[in-house]
């Protein structure tokens, strides 16, 4: 089954794009909403950066070549793809296919660029958008990570600033101020969509 058939025989909902800053909380708020939906599935981006300790191969993301990369770019292997901070990530055709094929949910943690890419061609897409309490709450928990020198913070700040004054064109905005709060207005906004 190709994509474009998924596309159309999947019914609306079948996707949701979550996007927001570096150091927003995506992560653990996904993790959260996957917890909550057995048949909700993350999709795996490729990506040409380093795995960090912690990262699985194929859970995480798949670690690919800048050259496997170029290929898949080539061939239109990707339903979006972008470059952010110096690597690129990108969605596999072939995964969003089997799990739209299958009749799952889909989820999918991508930035701007990428969201933009899958709207102009999926016109239904549920998208959220994290937002942080505020900048400097945003810069305090990128330095708390300690996985980024202070360069790479003030570019992923200047990449936020970009992201928040687009964040009205996603579905949902959910500011993670508190967690649990955040947790819980991810897991009805997700559920309400789904029961429809």
């Amino acid at each position: 089954m190709t994509f474009a058939t998924c596309q159309k025989s999947s019914p609306k909902g079948h996707l949701f794009v979550i996007s927001g800053p570096s150091g927003a909380g995506k992560g653990t708020l996904v993790a959260a909403a996957l917890e909550a939906f057995p048949n909700l599935v993350l999709s795996v981006s490729a990506t040409t950066r380093r795995p960090r300790p912690g990262d699985v191969e194929g859970k995480t993301y798949y670690f690919i070549t800048d050259e496997r990369f170029e290929q898949l770019i080539e061939s239109d292997g990707l339903l979006e793809w972008a470059e952010v901070h110096g690597n690129r990530y990108g969605t596999l055709k072939d995964e969003v296919s089997k799990v739209l094929g299958a009749g799952k949910y889909l989820i999918l943690e991508i930035d701007l660029q990428g969201y933009r890419q899958i709207k102009d061609q999926i016109s239904d897409v549920f998208s959220i958008f994290i937002a942080p309490p505020s900048m400097k709450e945003l810069e305090r928990r990128l330095e708390l990570r300690g996985t980024e020198n202070r360069e790479s913070i003030e570019e992923r700040l200047k990449t936020a600033r970009v992201e928040m004054e687009a964040k009205d064109g996603y579905t949902v905005t959910i500011v993670n101020d508190d967690l649990e709060k955040a947790k819980s207005e991810l897991i009805a906004a997700i559920r309400q969509q789904m029961n429809e």
